[in-house]
């Protein structure tokens, strides 16, 4: 039976929005492991390793997000390897968000001047030692903006999720939307809530900026 969008509406809401917060950081995480994997593969001397890890940033970049997910979660039980809901959405999305931390902090690193290497080297500390010590921890300082930019992005990208039935804060208003036939309301009331959580994200940049000066 149709009824009015309520309070108790948006309650509901609000307790499908901890499962894209959750999604979104689940998503980081695996993202962040394999995208710093891959900026250190683009940077070091070994041939080989630099065209791998260019040819997986063009492969996730140069697709959707949306058909990864669909080869995940209705391609993969084709070949037998059933995926819930869940697992697909994590998997794409970090995959997915690998693919950018990875060109992301590359261009941190490669932004540190090559001096700071060359400095290091002088101080007869070893390449392992000149990567952590020296350049890492000003790439990480460079990189703050853009990373956290992108994390607005998972955040935002998660919403695809809905499309593979994940009850997330999209797919929740869908629901919503078909219980209260309030399409305006719901929607709204589900960008507010986006809005707040990407909000939060860039103002969370911006302290953590001022506190480490990056723009000096």
């Amino acid at each position: 039976m149709i009824r009015e969008f309520a309070l108790s509406d948006f309650g509901f809401l609000l307790l499908a929005t901890r499962w894209t917060v959750l999604l979104a950081l689940a998503a980081t995480v695996g993202g962040g492991i394999i995208g710093l994997a891959i900026a250190v593969l683009r940077i070091v001397p070994v041939a080989p390793l630099n065209w791998f890890a260019i040819g997986y940033i063009n492969l996730i970049q140069g697709t959707p997000l949306l058909g990864q997910l669909f080869v995940l979660f209705f391609g993969l039980p084709l070949i037998g390897l059933s995926v819930d809901a869940w697992t697909a959405a994590v998997v794409a999305l970090s995959l997915y968000s690998s693919a950018f931390f990875g060109e992301i902090w590359r261009g941190s690193l490669q932004s540190v001047p090559h001096r700071q290497w060359e400095a290091g080297a002088a101080l007869g500390l070893t390449y392992r030692q000149r990567f952590t010590d020296v350049v890492l921890p000003q790439a990480i300082r460079i990189s703050i903006a853009p990373t956290v930019g992108f994390l607005v992005q998972i955040v935002k990208n998660t919403s695809l999720t809905a499309l593979i039935g994940f009850v997330e804060l999209t797919r929740a208003s869908q629901i919503m939307t078909a219980a209260t036939f309030a399409p305006l309301t719901v929607y709204l009331a589900a960008a507010a809530i986006y809005f707040v959580l990407c909000l939060g994200l860039s103002w969370a940049s911006h302290v953590l900026e001022g506190k480490i000066h990056v723009a000096r």
